[in-house]
């Protein structure tokens, strides 16, 4: 019989790679959507027809408790929220009632139905804030800088302390940035590779960014959900740092990804009048936009994962380069696709 997982957060980048890997795991997989007028489908166009899609909402008690009861899940992977960290800002009610409370919802749900349900619940490395050390490990101190690193230390602990009251397999997966051409156009690697893509074919002039010197662990979201399975797999649950070890500035990545299309960048100036330039052309390709600043920046974030590397037999199979450039070359396809069709992409 096959075991049956419930995904929250179906729709996004993790969970759409959970959901096809899950499936080559012989899975039935529950996809959880909220009752919206406009749900995207695309990252999981691909496989809709082998999932089950299910109504439910991380505000909503009762949803959940139904879903539980109906489908007789076996594994719970929570990864809905209010992910975008900016919007924290200008929503902090909602990113603590859906990333935070919602938690407990979950945790709630499964303590009244069947506390022997496993849960996995999405931590991000955006808890440890403003570090203390480098790199970052299972035991460093968390000092969140934005309403939603605020609301996944809640989360983090809430699930820790189901976990000892009540003896829920509970685990927090504490992932360092990862990417994927999947990733959300708002977020600054995919902001970056569409923009690199829209330049080439003459769509935009320049690409505006905000901290050119902030520098992230950034990893493959395929490779991370393989990590996500693996944690509820072991005898005892627990809590894993999932990251690369490496650390990179939205500076390198914005060169890279240029020079994947084509073009050398060569930078100019500093703070906030730097920009980039290419080398061939003379023209400025990137322009540092202050619009784009966080209040409170995370300047620095670098995973340990020696701990998941030693229990749970993982790591990272996807390099650096090689994420950069999958995602240049998903967008430039987009959009010489486009081009093609003598269509014209969103502003």
């Amino acid at each position: 019989m096959k075991k049956t997982a419930l995904i929250t957060g179906v729709t996004g980048q993790d969970g759409s790679y959970l959901a096809q890997y899950l499936l080559e795991k012989k899975y039935k997989v529950l996809g959880m959507i909220r009752r919206t007028s406009t749900i995207n489908f695309s990252r999981i166009k691909h496989i809709q027809d082998k999932i089950e899609i299910v109504q439910g909402d991380l505000i909503d008690q009762l949803s959940l408790i139904e879903i539980l009861k109906k489908y007789n899940v076996k594994e719970v992977y929570n990864l809905a929220a209010q992910s975008f960290v900016p919007t924290s800002w200008n929503q902090p009610v909602l990113t603590g009632e859906v990333t935070a409370l919602g938690v407990t919802r979950v945790l709630e749900a499964i303590r009244l139905v069947d506390p022997k349900i496993k849960f996995y619940q999405a931590s991000s490395s955006e808890m440890f804030g403003k570090v203390k050390e480098s790199p970052q490990d299972e035991n460093t101190r968390f000092h969140p800088r934005s309403p939603y690193g605020v609301s996944k230390v809640y989360g983090y602990w809430i699930t820790i302390n189901y976990r000892e009251s009540y003896d829920i397999f509970g685990c927090n997966g504490i992932l360092f940035n990862h990417e994927s051409p999947r990733r959300g156009i708002e977020f600054v690697t995919r902001k970056i590779t569409d923009g690199v893509a829209r330049i080439k074919y003459g769509y935009s002039k320049q690409l505006r960014l905000g901290n050119l010197n902030a520098k992230r662990d950034w990893g493959y979201a395929g490779d991370y959900v393989r990590a996500m399975h693996l944690m509820l797999q072991q005898k005892k649950p627990d809590d894993y740092v999932i990251s690369t070890g490496e650390t990179h500035s939205v500076r390198e990545f914005c060169e890279y990804a240029f020079k994947k299309a084509g073009y050398d960048i060569k930078w100019k100036g500093k703070g906030k009048k730097e920009k980039g330039v290419c080398k061939k052309s003379k023209k400025t390709l990137v322009v540092v936009d202050e619009r784009y600043f966080r209040p409170a920046e995370v300047h620095l974030l670098k995973g340990d994962y020696s701990k998941a590397k030693k229990e749970l037999k993982w790591k990272p199979e996807v390099s650096f380069k090689e994420l950069v450039g999958m995602m240049v070359e998903h967008d430039l396809y987009r959009y010489e696709e486009m081009k093609k069709q003598g269509n014209k992409p969103r502003k």
